[in-house]
């Protein structure tokens, strides 16, 4: 018998599919500028090793994972986190190179948990399915024995019915179904959110691989580890996750078309957002506008550091000041109009 997810189509969640649909549109049609792709999926991958890591308590920083890939050590930093960020950095270069797989197998997820978990295992082997009962939290999995075979339903849902659903809601039904089957003695959490991703890498949703989810997660961990036991409390019923999981593939579409504005700014000049600048952006998109007052309060820098940081933002026109000289205010500017300008 195959795996069958419940859930509801209620209209916040078609709302949120809707627009997490015509954001991807917005960003698929800027792919004919295809300089800014290798920038923008190297910023990707050392977002999503940082978040999926950090999850798990991953204690290196975006930076530190900025400066760990491509290399094989970081000074000031224990070998077991490093490990774990060089391993997640294979696991997305795995995902990268079956994109298109059309089938996956046992053999597969065996494969991206040997490479996800090579040498970090706390508890089993691994690249092969559990024979030892685990908890998560107050969660009990299923029994060992009771794995291979939820795991082979799982596998024929995905392969065959997922295809039917807009992938925005299979890649959410997998990534929570693996983790309730819990199939690994360790490293389920990683090779979940993994397998969400790849969902949307094998649906075409993500052509450019550009979308960093795990962000979402990661920012608020709690809720994340709440939606995920709200199912198991609501009887398996699939709703709220998938509206969350919406959401926050929402949120990283905005995310990922600020980031494709400011490397459009010009035909010569990039800007890469800092860390800084990119948490401006969002505070402006929360709370619609920004004193300057405000704005140095929040990122913790001086008048003149934040002048700094926003100087770029508004020459990009990715930001704007509007009012009085004394009562003035930041808002964001219009994605569209930006877009229409450096047109």
């Amino acid at each position: 018998m195959s795996y069958e997810p419940k859930y509801t189509i209620t209209t916040v969640l078609l709302a949120k599919v809707e627009s997490a649909a015509a954001l991807r549109e917005r960003i698929r049609g800027a792919s004919v500028e295809l300089s800014w792709i290798p920038a923008l999926q190297k910023e990707t991958r050392s977002r999503n090793a940082h978040a999926s890591t950090a999850i798990e308590g991953n204690p290196l920083t975006l930076e530190q994972v900025r400066n760990l890939e491509g290399r094989e050590t970081l000074a000031g930093s224990d070998k077991r986190s490093q490990r774990e960020i060089t391993n997640y950095f294979s696991g997305l270069r795995y995902l990268e190179k079956h994109s298109d797989k059309k089938n996956v197998r046992h053999e597969d997820l065996f494969e991206l948990h040997r490479t996800l978990t090579d040498g970090v295992m706390d508890q089993g082997e691994s690249g092969c399915y559990r024979t030892i009962k685990v908890r998560v939290g107050r969660y009990a999995p299923p029994d060992p024995e009771m794995v291979s075979g939820l795991m082979f339903e799982l596998l024929e849902w995905w392969n065959q019915a997922a295809v039917k659903l807009s992938p925005i809601l299979s890649s959410a039904i997998l990534h929570y179904r693996f983790e309730s089957i819990h199939p690994f003695a360790d490293g389920n959490g990683r090779v979940g959110r993994a397998l969400g991703l790849w969902e949307l890498y094998r649906r075409g949703f993500d052509t450019h691989h550009v979308f960093s989810v795990d962000e979402f997660y990661w920012e608020d961990r709690q809720r994340y580890y709440d939606a995920l036991n709200e199912v198991r409390r609501s009887g398996e019923d699939l709703t709220g996750w998938l509206e969350y999981c919406a959401e926050g593939l929402c949120q990283t579409l905005e995310r990922v078309w600020l980031r494709i504005l400011a490397l459009r700014v010009h035909s010569d000049t990039k800007l890469v957002l800092r860390p800084k600048q990119e948490q401006l952006l969002q505070l402006l998109r929360a709370r619609a506008s920004l004193a300057p007052t405000e704005i140095w309060a929040a990122l913790n820098v001086s008048r003149q550091g934040a002048m700094n940081l926003m100087r770029p933002l508004l020459d990009a026109g990715l930001m704007e000041k509007v009012g009085g000289k004394k009562t003035g205010r930041y808002i964001l500017s219009d994605p569209k109009a930006t877009t229409r300008q450096q047109g």
